[in-house]
């Protein structure tokens, strides 16, 4: 996986840092020193060379001769939604909602062909999947990743779905070009989207779009439910208008929080004993 940069500027070795943290999923949760060298491509001592250092820096552990990941590289997802400020405007009407509807709702965003989560407020059901922060399914198969995919050009789209997930799940059957690309235009068309058990067996869920203060698709956001209890016609009917008004009003909020004035400035050095400033 290593090697594929090209500028003046590359630093190889944090984009193989990088490839060693992107090896471990749900399905690869202890690995390997062999593993690690033959996902990335890198030679043994390279990989070991890397894995000390994660695990000095506290993003990696050894455990009984494998490697598993510490909750610390969850800093590193955080960070990017925290930046976006995305979670705090959503917190409370993610909450409303499941108090209305008694279902679980999340937030996910596209990365490649996949959707990752970045939000979820849940409800302790039985469902197939487990979800989480950072979980990845691919976008095709889901409802928030066709309102992803529809917001993108032509050519975006193509190029997206031309890259192979990195969800580890099995492949899906997809439906054809044609078929998926007339689905993608009612989506556009009526502002949500449905997948009725494409993901997994009994997952039925309805998505719709999150807009930033420029109107550009910036998430989406979805209710799920258990198949054997809910039917799309409550999902469409009953659902969907408290879930448009929840997303509506994160934009709103959302483009507010963008809007906002706002500045830093880094207070000045305390004096030094002698009448200087001190310097460290």
């Amino acid at each position: 996986m290593a090697g594929r940069g090209s500028g003046p500027d590359f630093v190889e070795a944090l984009a193989r840092g990088l490839d060693v943290l992107g090896c471990f999923d749900a399905r690869h949760r202890r690995l390997t020193l062999s593993e690690i060298a033959a996902a990335t491509g890198l030679a043994r001592p390279t990989a070991r060379r890397l894995l000390l250092t994660l695990e000095e820096l506290g993003y990696v552990r050894t455990d009984q001769g494998a490697f598993t990941l510490t909750p610390r590289v969850l800093r590193l997802g955080m960070s990017y939604v925290g930046s976006l400020g995305l979670w705090d405007v959503a917190r409370p009407h993610m909450e409303a909602l499941v108090t209305q509807t008694g279902e679980s709702s999340s937030m996910a965003q596209l990365d490649g062909s996949d959707i990752v989560y970045v939000a979820r407020v849940s409800v302790p059901k039985i469902i197939a999947l487990r979800v989480d922060i950072g979980t990845r399914f691919p976008a095709p198969q889901t409802s928030q990743g066709k309102v992803l995919l529809a917001a993108l050009g032509p050519e975006e789209l193509e190029a997206v779905l031309a890259e192979p997930s990195r969800s580890g799940l099995p492949a899906f059957p997809r439906p054809t070009p044609e078929e998926f690309a007339a689905e993608l235009r009612t989506v556009r068309a009526r502002g949500w989207a449905l997948a009725d058990e494409e993901l997994a067996p009994g997952v039925r869920s309805v998505a719709v779009p999150v807009r930033d203060g420029d109107g550009a698709v910036r998430a989406a956001m979805n209710v799920t439910v258990h198949a054997a209890e809910t039917g799309v016609d409550v999902l469409t009917g009953t659902y969907l208008p408290l879930l448009l008004r929840a997303a509506g009003d994160v934009s709103a909020d959302w483009a507010l929080w963008q809007s906002r004035p706002h500045s830093e400035v880094r207070p000045a050095a305390a004096p030094a004993p002698g009448g200087g400033t001190a310097t460290g």
